[in-house]
């Protein structure tokens, strides 16, 4: 029997040794490799903070010490060791547990996250609740992996010392340069700072002096300070000391030894705490280890050698190429991301021209200005950015881009449907938000062909910020001998007819599968979003049905947008609105969540011929 098979819950490892917490952790990483190569996942992360994992459920007594994981992909060792370890092999599948930390799963679970750099804020409004209602219990925000990029975290470290006597942040260093190597003197002074005999020594002198008549207090005032000056000079740790953090580190986060050390003695301060912890990224699986960034997110693999079961061209890969295409001819085009160099399929672009490719890390709300800009001083900057995390930049979008009547082109990857990852990431609100923004033109690609045809018209045609929003995943099957001819919609049968589907993007291939079923249908396809060309209203004055059909919650959505032209035109048609309604996706296969919502060809016949 392994040591894994003896853990349920976090109570089962509490009277472990630190060598069967080893073995714990060996078995725990072949766990990750062995269900991450099935189900896909976000594994090279996570191999790294299993010691750190494992640490903190020794230490800690979950739930009552509440643990919040920063983005949450780092939670997959928190889900093994409280309750969730034999429905392990469902991560990511439909009906089975997340790839981030969510609270309908477990009480240990203290908030779904999916986004970066919030939990220090989320921590220290935990922390303050549980002062002023007097409960007992620490706060521990897991941050790292990138986080400190973005401006959210640094917001709330400038906030979170005063008052926050129970909480403790650990920083999850793994070689993101956060913070300089501070050598083996800081580290000596860690080890004997965080021994049980020197809070004993230190405690029974701080006693000693304050029972000194008049002066006893004043003395403890400036030990502490000349204690805390020392600690600058040795740990060059300025930056979280002024910010009033007692800072320890850089403590090996793959020493479970010195791990629990540090845990213990911060769980034993009256004052806030930042523990920096150093990890590597894919720990104890070599390609992982090799290549953190492509073992970041990455779906099935062959665990003997590391490669991916599926690859090939892909949106993601088609804008990369059409980027370095049209860079190649223009010296004003250049390319930004927010850390997201490889998912966006720009690993190319930033080899081939460096000078014009800006990786911000974390910061999408900076990327949006600072895109603003480049392109006041004369640069066509392309923004490539996932739709979920788009939605962080919106007043940017509307107050820096679009107010400016600025250039930026936005490349929205993951729009619609992304499949395992869940409600966090779904790109299904940005048309809804995108609508709100006055002079912005949206485009929706269904295939490769058009999305490069969009880009070039974005950036050499339009005038203002422009919008190609395109989904994850390969291109589907388009009519025979279709060519995008640069319009704005696109007519596929005879308009004469009873009924009408509307759509864009990759719907647009299931429409047109059950069209080619249906008699009596034509088909409306729109090339551009924003604004709706209003032209098409001539096409539907004598039709009797419309359906429009979108990836994209109803409300403010597109349909809703020709809804109200019908309307307002005086157009008395049957209007049937087929898109998501007031709720998050759960995580599914694309196929799936396409057949869920009733966007897919049986679906979509079913409902026409059924009139």
């Amino acid at each position: 029997m392994s040591v894994l098979d003896k853990v349920q819950l976090p109570k089962d490892i509490k009277k472990m040794n630190n060598s069967e917490l080893d073995e714990l952790c060996a078995d725990i990483r072949e766990l990750l490799v062995e269900t991450v190569s099935e189900t896909g996942g976000h594994l090279a992360s996570n191999l790294g903070v299993v010691e750190l994992s494992v640490a903190l459920h020794k230490v800690f007594n979950s739930p009552t010490d509440q643990i919040v994981f920063d983005v949450g992909h780092q939670c997959y060792t928190h889900k093994i060791l409280t309750g969730r370890k034999d429905r392990f092999s469902t991560l990511r599948t439909e009906g089975g547990i997340s790839g981030f930390v969510r609270p309908v799963e477990s009480e240990h679970d203290i908030f779904s996250s999916g986004h970066s750099s919030v939990a220090i804020s989320q921590a220290i409004g935990l922390a303050k609740a549980k002062k002023i209602k007097g409960e007992k219990g620490k706060v521990i925000a897991v941050i790292g992996d990138g986080a400190l990029t973005g401006g959210l975290a640094y917001e709330a470290f400038n906030n979170g010392s005063y008052g926050c006597e129970n909480l403790i942040v650990i920083l999850n260093d793994n070689n993101m340069s956060i913070s300089q190597n501070v050598g083996s003197m800081s580290k000596h002074l860690t080890t004997i700072r965080t021994s049980k005999q020197y809070f004993t020594f230190k405690a029974g002198v701080r006693r000693i002096f304050a029972k000194i008549p008049k002066i006893g207090n004043s003395v403890n005032r400036l030990v502490t300070f000349i204690n805390t000056e020392i600690r600058k000079k040795v740990y060059h740790a300025t930056f979280f000391e002024d910010l009033d953090f007692r800072y320890y580190g850089p403590i090996d986060g793959h020493d479970i030894e010195s791990l629990i050390s540090v845990l213990t003695a911060a769980k034993t301060h009256s004052h806030s705490v930042l523990i920096h912890v150093n990890t590597i990224k894919g720990k104890g699986y070599n390609p992982a280890e090799k290549n953190p960034t492509q073992f970041h997110g990455i779906g099935k693999f062959n665990v003997a050698t590391g490669e991916c079961v599926s690859g090939g061209k892909n949106f993601s890969s088609a804008f990369g190429d059409t980027m370095c295409s049209l860079a190649e001819k223009d010296g004003r085009i250049c390319c930004v991301t927010a850390a997201m160099a490889e998912g966006t399929g720009l690993s190319n672009f930033a080899k081939l021209y460096p000078k014009r490719f800006f990786d911000v890390g974390i910061a999408e709300q900076h990327a949006v200005t600072f895109s603003s800009g480049l392109a006041k001083n004369g640069l066509v900057p392309v923004f490539a950015v996932y739709s979920t995390f788009l939605q962080r930049s919106y007043d940017q979008l509307i107050h820096d881009v679009a107010m400016q009547n600025i250039k930026v082109i936005f490349g929205i990857d993951r729009a619609g449907f992304v499949g395992e990852d869940g409600e966090s990431h779904q790109g299904i609100f940005d048309v809804s938000y995108l609508n709100t923004v006055p002079g912005l033109t949206v485009y929706a690609p269904s295939c490769y062909e058009e999305l490069s045809l969009m880009f070039g018209k974005a950036i050499y045609h339009d005038n203002g910020a422009a919008a190609i929003r395109y989904p994850r995943g390969k291109e589907n099957e388009m009519p025979e001998d279709y060519h995008y001819d640069k319009s704005d919609y696109s007519v596929f049968g005879g308009v004469n007819s009873e009924n009408c589907i509307i759509t864009y993007g990759r719907e647009f291939s299931e429409c047109y599968a059950a069209y080619k079923e249906l008699d009596s249908t034509f088909i409306i396809k729109l090339n551009k979003i924003k604004p709706v060309e209003k032209s098409i209203l001539t096409l539907l004055a004598d039709v009797k049905n419309v359906y429009f059909y979108e990836e994209s919650i109803k409300t403010g959505s597109v349909g809703e947008i020709v809804a109200a032209m019908l309307k307002e035109n005086n157009i008395d048609v049957h209007f049937k609105h087929i898109a998501i309604e007031d709720e998050f996706v759960k995580q599914a296969t694309i196929e799936s969540q396409i057949k869920t919502y009733k966007l897919d060809r049986d679906s979509i016949v079913n409902e026409v011929s059924n009139v």
